[in-house]
C-alpha cells in the first residue's frame, strides 16, 4: 500500500462538481491499494499517519495529526501503483483490483476515524478534482507492505 501523506491547510474533493470530502488544517491522504495488499497493510497505514509527526511545535515536525486534533481526506488513487519501466504509457497491472481495493482503502479511513480523528473521503472509482493548500510544503510517501513501514528504497523491490 502506497500513501502519499500531504500535511495542509485545507483540502478538498468533488464529483461532478459537488464537494464529496473537505478538511482545514490537516492531512491529505492519497491511497494507492496494490495487489497482495492487505487489512494489516490498511491498519498500519492508518496507525502510521495518526502517529506522523507532520506539524510544527517546538520543532518544525513536532506534533501529530492526533495532537493537533486536525481532519485527514482520504482519497483513493490506483495510479500511484504506475510501472513507467517499460515505454511511456502506464503500466497499472500491480494495482488490486476494485472488489478488493475499495474495502482496504475504506477500511484505512475507518481506522482513522476509530482514532478520534476527523476523516472525510472521496468517492471510490470516481473522476475526482482533488483541491489542496500544501502547508509547508510537506509531502512524504508511506509504504506499507507484509504490515510493515518499508523503507523507500526497499518499496519497489
Amino acid at each position: 500500500m502506497i500513501t502519499i501523506v500531504q500535511r495542509v491547510g485545507r483540502a478538498r474533493v468533488s464529483v461532478d462538481d459537488q464537494v464529496v470530502g473537505a478538511i482545514d488544517r490537516g492531512l491529505l491522504l492519497l491511497v494507492g491499494v496494490e495487489r497482495g495488499d492487505t487489512e494489516a497493510d490498511a491498519e498500519t497505514t492508518a496507525k502510521k499517519v495518526a502517529a506522523m509527526r507532520l506539524f510544527p511545535s517546538d520543532r518544525p515536525m513536532d506534533r501529530s495529526i492526533t495532537d493537533i486534533r486536525g481532519g485527514c481526506l482520504v482519497v483513493s488513487q490506483f495510479t500511484l501503483a504506475a510501472d513507467l519501466r517499460h515505454g511511456n504509457r502506464p503500466d497499472f497491472t500491480a494495482a488490486a483490483d476494485p472488489a478488493v481495493a475499495a474495502p482496504l482503502y475504506e477500511r484505512v479511513a475507518g481506522a482513522l476515524a476509530a482514532a478520534g480523528l476527523e476523516v472525510a473521503t472521496g468517492r471510490f472509482g470516481a473522476s475526482m478534482q482533488v483541491e489542496l493548500v500544501n502547508d509547508g510544503p510537506v509531502t512524504v510517501v508511506l509504504t506499507v507492505r507484509s504490515g510493515k513501514v518499508v523503507a523507500r528504497s526497499r518499496a519497489q523491490a
